[in-house]
């Protein structure tokens, strides 16, 4: 099975936006900071990067 690689790439969705709440870990929030020093990128730009990868790449079971 090939290995899966998140790519950061210019963002794909524009226009509106929307403000959410979100409950995540404190380990995971310390590693979305990490990569997002370690790009130049926004914490926000890295959960929505993570997010996209997810929702095209997920397999939903029935």
């Amino acid at each position: 099975m090939e290995e899966k690689k998140l790519v950061i790439r210019p963002q794909k969705y524009t226009g509106e936006s929307k403000v959410i709440s979100m409950r995540l870990p404190i380990d995971m929030l310390v590693e979305v900071d990490r990569v997002a020093r370690e790009t130049g990128r926004t914490r926000n730009e890295i959960m929505q990067t993570c997010l996209e990868f997810a929702l095209e790449n997920m397999i939903i079971e029935e």
